[in-house]
This record gives structure tokens, C-alpha cells and sequence, in this order.
């Protein structure tokens, strides 16, 4: 039997960027996807985790999901919507609307949850998908962000984070194959940092301590595909069908060039090696623009005269802007407005300046000659007098002398009491 499904996450439902909702851009996502499912009717729908931007979502954003999801039910009724908690997302809280998400045929596992003897509920984590006829055609082993406190100190194989982690994935691997059959496929997602994987400057990080990326090797061979969470990224880690779906819209200036994508999934346990696996990248269309100018003031602004001209009424739709400038010497007091000016008006939202200095030769010749020895609170006192531009005092020096001295002595007396 075959089974089809749509693997997505990180859709960061409220986010801020830079003091700007984003509801639009998510509006136009979640309006895309539903047209995506209406038209494909997959089997299921995977979000990876990192539904929400924050623990405490605002209203609009869960009214978000929870109408998405009643859309989705009515277009595609069979279809079940599967989500696991990510870093971003209070597990919790996700669970606690567990039978509104029946309604919607959905599914969520936002934490791990123990029997009565103390051991890992592994039933909960693996869900059954149907198709249209009701026939078990794959198993998702469903595995949420998996912080420490959670997964260590249930016996003596799970002493460390990561060995709790390996012993987690041992045991539901093992629960899932005594459970499937030749028929059935076998899915695993997860919302981890795996090893290989291309970051960006928005991904919150999630390893603990000096604990390393997540090796691929948890993944048994008997996995079918692994639909992972949290990189924005859209990248396969080491193997085809070992894959990060990446984010929906860009959530910072350095994801301007990923294409973004949801992940169209078709697994037949009984073909061949090369044929059991299919997958084509959905591409998300994106609504609003982000521009990001770089280079010296002169080459800004030229810049910013060769963009599109076109009013943009509303706000919420209006092109993001962010200008890098290079210098060696402090900016004008006004430069946020003359910049402002030289964009063209109503379509463009500048939301942040940076300026970088540009290194001198000179400044190399002088950084040379830089004494790295820690100063004296004699040659700091020395160094501030002169740049005040006072002559030399010989009482003021003896002051100043005066009071060191009794700092060091009452140091001192400290450090014998």
C-alpha cells in the first residue's frame, strides 16, 4: 500500500520581524497550502515542530492554526494533520486542545509522557496513518524537541543526554518494527540539530552545553523517511530521504535566498530500492520581498534608487530593507531619514542599518604597536587626564596615588578576613 503525505515545519505562526507581524505572509502560506491539499488529498500532513515563534502565542496566532487546521478538514476529510512540538513551542500547551484536534482529524505530541512504571509511553509516540479507506498504510514515530530533563535518569542507559537520546530512538524503532507490517511504511519525525546541516542566523540554538549535532546514524535502515524540524533550510542530511522541509517564509535577511518548500512524499514498501521513495519540493510563492544592500554610502544609495518603484497601500505587504554600510568614519546624525528619502515612497519598510568599518592601512600599522598588557589603574588615571587635556598636577597625582593605595590595603585586609 502506498502513502502519500506533505512534510512542513517551522512556521513560526506570530512571529515579529523586526516589530513587524507577519500574519500576512502567513495568511498567504496557510491560503497556498490548503489550495496544495485540496488539489494533492495526501494521506497526511507533517508539521515538524515550531508551530508557534514563542511558548505563549498571542490569540491571533493560535485563531491561526486552529482555523487552518478546520479548513484543512473541510477540503480533505481523510487527510490527518500530525505536529510535534519544536524549541519554539510549549509542548503543553500544544496538548492541551487535544480534543478540538480531533475534531479537525489532527494529532499532536508535545512531550514525552511516562508509564506507571516510570518508563517512556512509546504507544503515544507512534501514530497510525490511514488512507481514504481506512487502511493502516505507514507508522510516524513522533519524536518533539527532547530536552533533558525529560528523556535523563530513567535507568541506567540514559545517564547523559546523549545517551538518552540514543536510547529513546533504539527503543521506539524497535516498538515500531514489531508493530508494522510488510504493507505498512515507516516514518520518523523529529525536530533536532542534525549533523551536516546548513544553519541560518535565526534558528534558535538547541544543543546542550558542548553536546554535538545529532548523528543520522540514530535513523535504522528500516526508516522509510525522516521529515525533520528546525533548520530553515530546505536540505536532505546525508541521504535522500533524511530531510529538513525548511521554514515557509524567510525569517531573517540571511534565509533571502532558500527556496522555500514543503515536501511532497510518496512511499510503496514494495517497490524496489530506487522506486520505494518519491518526493517533489512544493514551492512556496513568496508575498513579501526582502532586500538586503551592502556596501560603502555612496554605492547605498545608488542602490537603493535602482529598486522597484510601485506603491504598496497596505503596510503589512510593503518590502523589508536592510542596508549593511561600510565606513571608516562616524555617520551623519541624519542618515536614517536620508536613507528613508531615497527609497521610493509607500513600498518599502527599512528595518535595520548597520555600518561596518572599513580597516585602514593605517589602522593595521597602528593595531601593531598596540600594547595587549593589562593597564595599571596608575596609566588608565594618566591616560583619561591627558585626553581631558589637563597639564600635569603633582597633588592631584598624589591624591589619586593616595586612594589606590587604600584600595589595595582594603583588598587586602579582604582577602585575610
Amino acid at each position: 500500500m502506498t502513502v502519500r503525505f506533505f512534510h512542513t515545519s517551522d512556521w513560526h505562526l506570530g512571529q515579529y520581524f523586526y516589530n513587524h507581524s507577519r500574519q500576512y505572509e502567513h495568511e498567504q502560506f496557510l491560503a497556498w497550502l490548503i489550495t496544495q491539499i485540496q488539489e494533492k488529498q495526501p494521506d497526511a500532513l507533517l508539521i515538524a515542530g515550531d508551530i508557534f515563534d514563542v511558548i505563549n502565542p498571542a490569540s491571533s496566532a493560535q485563531k491561526q492554526l486552529y482555523q487552518f487546521l478546520a479548513d484543512a478538514h473541510a477540503v480533505a476529510p481523510h487527510m490527518q494533520t500530525l505536529m510535534i512540538a519544536g524549541n519554539h513551542d510549549s509542548g503543553y500547551r500544544i496538548e492541551q486542545v487535544e480534543p478540538l484536534l480531533a475534531k479537525y482529524n489532527a494529532k499532536t505530541v508535545g512531550v514525552l509522557h511516562k508509564n506507571q512504571d516510570g518508563q517512556i509511553d512509546l504507544d503515544r509516540l507512534l501514530i497510525p496513518i490511514y488512507d481514504e479507506q481506512q487502511n493502516i498504510v505507514a507508522w510516524c514515530l513522533s519524536l518533539p524537541f527532547l530536552r533533558p530533563s525529560e528523556i535523563t535518569g530513567i535507568n541506567d542507559q540514559t545517564t547523559d543526554h546523549h545517551n538518552a537520546i540514543a536510547y529513546l530512538h533504539q527503543e521506539l524503532i524497535a516498538a515500531a518494527k514489531a508493530r508494522k507490517t510488510e504493507d505498512q511504511a515507516l516514518i520518523l519525525m523529529s525536530h533536532a540539530h542534525m549533523q551536516g546541516g546548513e544553519t541560518s542566523d535565526s534558528e534558535r540554538p538547541i544543543i546542550i552545553g558542548n553536546e554535538e549535532a545529532l548523528s543520522t546514524n540514530l535513523f535504522d535502515d528500516v526508516i522509510d523517511y525522516v521529515a525533520l524540524g528546525h533548520l530553515h533550510k530546505p536540505q536532505k542530511v546525508g541521504q535522500e530521504h533524511i530531510r529538513y522541509s525548511g521554514s515557509p517564509i524567510p525569517l531573517s535577511f540571511s534565509e533571502i535566498n532558500y527556496k522555500h518548500q514543503v515536501v511532497e512524499v510518496e512511499i510503496n514498501p514494495h517497490a524496489k530500492d530506487e522506486k520505494r521513495f518519491k518526493f517533489e519540493a512544493l514551492s512556496i510563492p513568496r508575498c513579501v520581498q526582502l532586500h538586503k544592500i551592502k556596501g560603502e554610502l555612496t554605492e547605498v544609495f545608488n542602490k537603493l534608487k535602482t529598486l522597484p518603484l510601485g506603491e504598496i497601500e497596505n503596510i503589512d505587504q510593503r518590502e523589508y530593507v536592510d542596508i549593511e554600510y561600510h565606513t571608516h568614519t562616524p555617520p551623519q546624525p541624519n542618515l536614517r531619514h536620508l536613507l528613508e528619502e531615497a527609497l521610493p515612497p509607500n513600498r518599502y519598510r527599512l528595518v535595520r542599518i548597520s555600518r561596518q568599518y572599513q580597516v585602514t592601512g593605517e589602522m593595521l600599522e597602528q593595531a601593531h604597536h598596540i600594547n595587549l598588557e593589562p593597564p595599571t589603574p596608575e596609566k588608565l588615571f594618566q591616560q583619561i587626564w591627558q585626553k581631558q587635556g589637563y597639564s600635569e598636577d603633582t597633588d592631584v597625582w598624589k591624591d589619586f596615588m593616595s586612594l589606590v593605595d587604600e584600595a589595595k590595603k582594603s583588598l587586602e585586609d579582604d582577602v585575610e578576613a
